[in-house]
């Protein structure tokens, strides 16, 4: 790791890379050969291994695991949170990752500055506005958002597939925002191809 590179404005232990155990160092090892670079929040939470393994596990279930969302769904909802909450490292890394699994340049963008202009269809509509409530006013979420989703598709467990993804990216948006982190550079150039839209 290049100690001059800032990951998090807090002042963390975050060790390099050959401090860490054998496990850690190939997972880290995997990052770099399938992404080209070890994501900076995980980089930050290598300074609690026990930390780290409960982040990575639950990370992985939420967004690559068995789910009716597909993982474009999952990272448009992580980049509608991010957008809610103000997190620069998440609307960065998310809206990359939007660009890839969509192949559309623009939508990412779209979703950070007001995800209603974009050409949405109804599921993603009613998904992207539960995201935002759910976020920005919980205790007001009712039936009648709920009815909406399953009038948009979505069966139960989907919902609770959504609701969950909402929770974690509002627990990693503040984390990231308190400390500071900052995001790996190569996010900003990924996937910027024209679309024929």
């Amino acid at each position: 790791m290049a100690k001059t590179e800032q990951i998090v404005a807090l002042d963390l232990d975050i060790p390099d890379a050959g401090e860490l155990p054998p496990e850690t160092r190939r997972y880290f090892e995997i990052c770099q050969s399938k992404l080209g670079m070890i994501p900076n929040v995980l980089r930050a939470y290598s300074q609690n291994l026990a930390q780290l393994d409960a982040f990575t596990r639950l990370y992985n279930e939420m967004m690559l695991g068995e789910s009716e969302l597909t993982k474009l769904e999952r990272e448009m909802v992580a980049v509608v949170v991010s957008s809610e909450n103000k997190c620069f490292y998440c609307l960065v890394a998310h809206g990359a990752a939007v660009r890839n699994y969509s192949g559309d340049s623009t939508l990412g963008e779209h979703l950070v500055m007001n995800y209603r202009s974009a050409n949405l269809s109804d599921r993603h509509l009613a998904m992207l506005d539960f995201a935002s409530l759910l976020t920005r006013s919980p205790a007001t979420v009712t039936d009648a958002d709920r009815d909406r989703l399953r009038q948009a598709g979505l069966t139960d467990r989907a919902i609770w597939d959504l609701s969950n993804i909402i929770g974690f990216y509002n627990m990693t948006n503040r984390v990231a925002i308190a400390s500071d982190m900052h995001p790996n550079p190569d996010y900003h150039s990924q996937a910027r191809q024209q679309t024929d839209q």
